[in-house]
Parts: C-alpha cells; sequence; structure tokens
C-alpha cells in the first residue's frame, strides 16, 4: 500500500540525511519558528575594560550590536514511482529513493555552507599551490591572534587533504614520524593538526577549479546554518498515470556570522 511506501522512504531518507552532512554540526544552528522564514542574529563587538582612579565615575560605554540576517528558501527533488516499477522490481525501490533524496538534500546543505569559505576576510595559500601543515598553523595563528574561541574546524577537498598527508608521511620532508604521521599512514585520516579538528568532504569543490579550491579553518560561530523546515517527504497519488509523485524538500538558510572567525585556505586540488 501507498501508506507502507512512505514509511519506508522517510526512515530511510532520514537516516541517510544525517549520516552524510559534515557541515551541519560544524556551524551555528538555528531554528526558524513563530512566523516569517528569517533570523536576525545580533553580533557584539568586543568591549574593553579600562583602569579607573578612586572616586572617579566611569565613562559611558556604547554598546550597539549589530545583526545578521539568514533567510531561508526551499530545496527540492521529486520523482514518480510507476506502479510497474515498483511491482516488478527485486529491489527495494522505497529505500533507493530515499537514500538519493537524502543525499541530495544533505550534498546541497554542505555546498550551501561550504561555499561561504570564500567569503572570509582572512585567506591563506593561493592558486596552483599545494596545502601543507604549516599553512594550517598559520591559520590557527590567525585565528588566536583574533581572540577566535574554540574548539576549530577545517574541512577540505580530499584532494587538498592528500597533498597534506603526502607531505606528513614524506620520509625526506618529515625524517621523524610522529604519532600524527603514523595514524596518517595506517588509516589515512589526519585528525587533530595544531587544535583543529580536520575533515574531509567532497563538497568543497575541488572540480571547477582545480588550481584554486577553497577549503577554511574556522570556529564554529564562524557560519549559521537556519532551518525553517529539515527533510521532508510527500507523496502524491496519481491515479491515471498509475503511479506515485514523490517530493522530498528542505527549507533553510545559510549566512556568514562572524567574519573575522574563519580563514579561507586556498589550495590546488590536483594528486601530483
Amino acid at each position: 500500500t501507498i501508506s507502507e511506501l512512505y514509511t519506508e522512504i522517510v526512515a530511510e531518507a532520514l537516516f541517510v540525511a544525517s549520516e552524510q552532512s559534515v557541515m551541519r554540526g560544524l556551524v551555528r544552528n538555528y531554528t526558524i519558528a513563530g512566523g516569517g522564514k528569517s533570523v536576525e542574529v545580533p553580533i557584539f563587538s568586543t568591549v574593553s575594560a579600562a583602569a579607573v582612579n578612586e572616586a572617579t565615575d566611569l565613562s559611558n560605554t556604547a554598546v550597539n550590536p549589530t545583526s545578521v540576517t539568514i533567510t531561508a528558501s526551499e530545496i527540492g527533488i521529486m520523482t514518480t514511482l510507476t506502479d510497474l516499477a515498483r511491482n516488478s522490481s527485486s529491489r527495494n525501490i522505497a529505500a533507493d529513493i530515499g537514500k538519493l533524496f537524502g543525499e541530495a538534500i544533505a550534498k546541497k546543505m554542505d555546498q550551501d555552507l561550504t561555499a561561504l569559505f570564500d567569503g572570509f576576510s582572512s585567506s591563506i595559500g593561493g592558486a596552483g599551490q599545494e596545502l601543507t601543515v604549516d599553512k594550517i598553523f598559520q591559520a590557527v595563528a590567525t585565528l588566536r591572534q583574533a581572540n577566535v574561541p574554540g574548539p576549530y574546524y577545517g574541512v577540505l577537498n580530499p584532494k587538498v587533504a592528500y597533498n597534506v598527508k603526502k607531505n606528513l608521511t614524506n620520509t625526506f620532508v618529515n625524517p621523524n614520524p610522529n604519532d600524527l604521521t603514523n595514524e596518517a599512514l595506517r588509516t589515512g585520516y589526519i585528525g587533530n593538526i595544531a587544535g583543529v579538528q580536520i575533515f574531509e568532504s567532497s563538497n568543497v569543490d575541488g572540480t571547477t577549479d582545480t588550481d584554486n579550491c577553497k577549503g577554511a579553518i574556522f570556529s564554529q560561530d564562524a557560519l549559521g546554518l537556519a532551518m525553517m523546515q529539515d527533510l521532508k517527504i510527500e507523496t502524491q497519488r496519481d491515479a491515471s498515470l498509475r503511479a506515485d509523485e514523490i517530493v522530498a524538500t528542505a527549507v533553510f538558510g545559510v549566512g556568514e556570522l562572524h567574519d573575522s572567525y574563519g580563514v579561507e585556505l586556498l589550495a590546488e586540488s590536483v594528486i601530483n
């Protein structure tokens, strides 16, 4: 029945979306509720205290926060599942469609968030250059100098991350292997460098411009994700077509919150 099909699609799609999204858990999350399709995030600048003399009035310090508005918009995907296709297939078509839709929604969310890396004012590296551990330390120093709170996260295209691993495991460049080197050799996982948790994601675009791939190191408060509606799947019966329309949608928005809380890493996404 259509009710059984609907249940299977929802269960599979929600699981896949949760597993595939990298960026969602690394940024500040907001929920849009109570009407409207945007959320306004107040941003308070740093204030400074000063020494005062006894019996002297303190001068007034103006506190005028700025704000960032994140507006949500719809994304969606739809397909038509015919009765003949569903009944004649040896596979669980409901689960397959759920997997495809869940991955598509999660990928779009990650791509929208990683596209914001290009907006950070601070940038390290350059076109055609390999990313090195030294540049990761430079990015961390930039964040700490700006008093950016941790923890810090790094998100890189897998081919950019490969060049980091290559330099870590190259015995000519690094003649004295350490725990980080050994972990990269054993599992291929970079792990934690300079206090930064490194993640690899193909949703960091490394194909459009292979010489100028844009990853980043950032604090959680650098970027925001505002959810108005999480992944939702609906079906509609078309009796004359002998089929069901299956529609997956989500409503969310992304935005940069603190420009100084992130550093863009420019590097080539080429394996040499």
